[in-house]
């Protein structure tokens, strides 16, 4: 088995789902050259059917992008074949991103239907598309809840049916980690024809185990990860790209890589999160604010002696300029001294002490202590080292 993990970004369709993040369709094309040149895989460029808008955004980003497949989603119908085909008719690579619920919640609450029909609509939307002459993916979708036996009944019926990629979606974030990768094991090993096809995960953050879900579904076999830039999507979100990406080039051990460029990442974040006017949360892994920051005491100290003490990922491997000291009342005299040597300042012994004691009451009063703020003090206890 091929240890390389296709990236299918999936940005400007389940993400742009977001209430009020919506783009044009120029600002779409802009964010699919920037993934392309990322190295994604795959990128969904919208849900064709649903308006003239997403049409036209999937077949703006057919004609913009030259190597990355482009993936257009449809339910199990025909008119919405048709009209990804058509929209697809310009892309270099094509996909279309079919499929039908495989749980009894949906088939029962959604489709009002049974699994021997669902199952047999899934077939059949698999046949009409492989017609049209694309890549065809299948979506088993709430696989998360699904029966094992029925869902390894659909995913072999689909694969014998000429499904190129079978999507194994926790479509509502209720999977554990080790379940959901037993899920994955589960078809490999009950699915007869399972390697003629990509198995995919495609994982949302309802209860904030998306990652963690998607890299466990990598570990027993899927070789597809779904994604999206900053996490964004659908209620709490899907996988995180920069999440994905970085845990198997950090996690080396696991055998498994990505073509992610990742020094992209820090700008490909904030271009996404311009555009869709959604900001990223300071803590967020990999590109928040505070992802490459340190104001403990402890932490400041241990870092400044050797990075490696607190960082896994050195901030130049995703983009960020550099790691942050911020000067907090939880910050050591170790941080104090280095942020003022980068301001031209030295100060050692009991001049030191000194100092840190008035930091302390700045830093109390103003919780953050910035370089105007210690200038001051330099002012009035310091002698400007030439």
């Amino acid at each position: 088995m091929s240890q390389k993990v296709q990236i299918f970004d999936t940005t400007l369709r389940d993400g742009e789902q977001v209430p009020g993040c919506q783009l044009k369709t120029e600002e779409k094309v802009v964010i699919a050259k920037e993934l392309e040149a990322l190295g994604v895989d795959v990128i969904e460029a919208g849900f064709p059917i649903s308006s003239p808008g997403d049409f036209l955004s999937v077949v703006e980003i057919s004609k913009a992008v030259k190597h990355t497949t482009v993936c257009g989603l449809t339910r199990a119908k025909k008119d919405d074949i048709d009209v990804a085909a058509e929209a697809l008719l310009h892309a270099k690579h094509g996909r279309i991103h079919t499929g039908i619920g495989s749980s009894d919640v949906h088939i029962k609450h959604k489709f009002k239907s049974t699994r021997e029909q669902v199952l047999e609509q899934g077939v059949w939307a698999v046949t009409y598309a492989k017609q049209k002459n694309y890549e065809v993916e299948f979506y088993a979708e709430d696989a998360g809840r699904a029966d094992l036996e029925f869902l390894a009944r659909m995913i072999e019926a689909v694969i014998a049916a000429g499904a190129d990629v079978v999507n194994i979606p926790d479509t509502t974030g209720y999977c554990l980690p080790h379940l959901y990768g037993k899920r994955i094991q589960y078809l490999f090993e009950h699915v007869s024809n399972i390697h003629k096809a990509v198995v995919s995960v495609h994982c949302h953050n309802d209860l904030g185990m998306a990652t963690a879900n998607t890299i466990s579904g990598l570990i027993n076999g899927a070789r597809q990860a779904e994604v999206t830039v900053n996490g964004i999507g659908e209620r709490a979100g899907n996988t995180s790209l920069e999440e994905v990406a970085m845990t198997l080039q950090t996690h080396k051990d696991l055998g498994l890589y990505t073509d992610i460029k990742s020094e992209r990442i820090y700008d490909i974040s904030q271009m996404v999160s311009e555009m869709m006017r959604m900001p990223v949360q300071p803590n967020k892994a990999i590109v928040g604010r505070n992802a490459f920051a340190h104001s403990s005491g402890i932490h400041q100290d241990g870092f400044l002696k050797h990075a490696e003490n607190y960082e896994i990922i050195n901030p130049a491997d995703v983009g960020v300029p550099s790691s942050s000291i911020v000067l907090t009342a939880r910050s050591g005299r170790a941080a104090l001294k280095h942020r003022l040597e980068l301001l031209g300042h030295k100060a050692e012994g009991q001049e030191l002490n000194n100092l840190y004691e008035h930091f302390l009451l700045v830093a109390d009063e103003k919780k953050m202590v910035d370089d105007n703020d210690l200038q001051a003090l330099v002012a009035s206890h310091l002698v400007l080292v030439k």
